[in-house]
């Protein structure tokens, strides 16, 4: 598939996504499903909000993607992990949108993401089976560990993006930074599968970051944030596996990086405090720069450190080892949590003794 042709998808799972999102937040409204209600606690929208983002976005590459197919005389030629990643996307969506109703306890989300994950590694056949010359050694091969290591790190990515949705744009504009780095990097760009995601992301977009008018807004919910997680999670698993794409795995953890050290960190935070790591809570790192910054201030901080930090990534692979890229990024994460965690505790004590 060419660039104009990327673009050309791109437009068209655009119009799908803005269609079947207006579509959906109006039956929301109407019926008084999936709405989110404003408190004053931690949420910080003024009105009521459909949170049919997900929803949307799945429709929108279910569209899109049979447009794709027809157009191009595909029927029966969709390529096996394209299949089943829509097939389990599906499962993830039904899902969760118990969750955004009934609120699942913490333990049942836990089961359902590992049995859908396992579900498509049996089904599609791919997993992390290496991790690269990570130490300077040799390849590491992961044998029998890397079907739970590689269940370890799907949900790990869809629990980091879900837990940083906090503001507007935030899961989503990680996400799709994510998503293009890996597909311009990998090539993986070229794969209709992947520009069909991305084109239905922008549509709820446009909706989410109220370019479409704040009475027009919706939310992702939690079935939206773990979609987009879990796309996130088997794009780079599928480019940095398969022998047709070419990524170093350590160059994707810097394309992840701000939700997963956030996740990491408010795992290990409120372990410390006796509290469940799936507890909302105003902990995050968007909460923090909130306190100086606002939320459309805080969403443009992140999604920069964001590129910056994918960019970073790919000229170590470019020029470095993965050893290197290793190092390097456990020197950022002992940065980040000083800066993320210590930085205004530090400040204060010494402001203390001056004074």
């Amino acid at each position: 598939m060419d660039l104009n042709l990327i673009l050309d998808y791109i437009v068209i799972s655009i119009i799908a996504s803005l269609a079947v999102n207006m579509i959906l937040r109006n039956l929301a409204h109407h019926n008084n499903l999936l709405i989110d209600i404003p408190n004053k606690n931690r949420k910080f929208h003024k009105r009521a909000t459909p949170v049919t983002g997900g929803l949307g976005i799945i429709i929108s590459v279910l569209i899109s993607g049979k447009l794709y197919i027809d157009l191009n005389g595909l029927n029966g030629f969709m390529p096996n992990f394209s299949y089943f990643l829509i097939i389990s996307s599906i499962l993830v969506v039904i899902s969760f949108l118990f969750d955004d109703v009934m609120n699942i306890k913490a333990s049942h989300k836990l089961l359902i993401q590992f049995m859908i994950t396992f579900f498509m590694i049996l089904s599609s056949g791919i997993h992390i089976s290496s991790l690269g010359n990570l130490f300077g050694y040799g390849n590491i091969d992961l044998g029998y560990l890397g079907i739970p290591f590689t269940i370890f790190c799907v949900i790990g990515i869809m629990n980091a993006f879900n837990m940083i949705d906090g503001i507007n744009g935030l899961s989503s504009g990680c996400a799709m930074v994510a998503l293009l780095f890996i597909g311009f990097a990998s090539d993986l760009i070229y794969d209709s599968m992947l520009v069909l995601l991305i084109g239905s992301m922008v549509g709820f977009l446009i909706f989410n970051l109220s370019i479409a008018g704040k009475k027009r807004a919706i939310f992702l919910g939690d079935h939206g944030s773990n979609l987009i997680g879990y796309w996130v999670a088997w794009s780079a698993i599928y480019s940095s596996q398969t022998s047709s794409y070419e990524i170093l795995p350590i160059t994707l953890i810097w394309f992840v990086a701000i939700p997963f050290l956030d996740c990491i960190g408010l795992i290990i935070s409120r372990h410390y405090r006796g509290v469940s790591f799936q507890t909302a809570g105003r902990d995050h790192i968007h909460h923090r720069l909130m306190n100086k910054f606002s939320a459309e201030g805080t969403l443009v901080i992140i999604v920069l450190i964001s590129i910056i930090l994918c960019a970073f990534g790919l000229l170590i692979e470019t020029y470095f080892s993965s050893k290197i890229s290793l190092i390097l990024f456990i020197v950022f994460s002992f940065v980040y949590y000083f800066f993320a965690y210590y930085y205004d505790f530090i400040i204060g004590k010494i402001r203390g003794f001056n004074v």
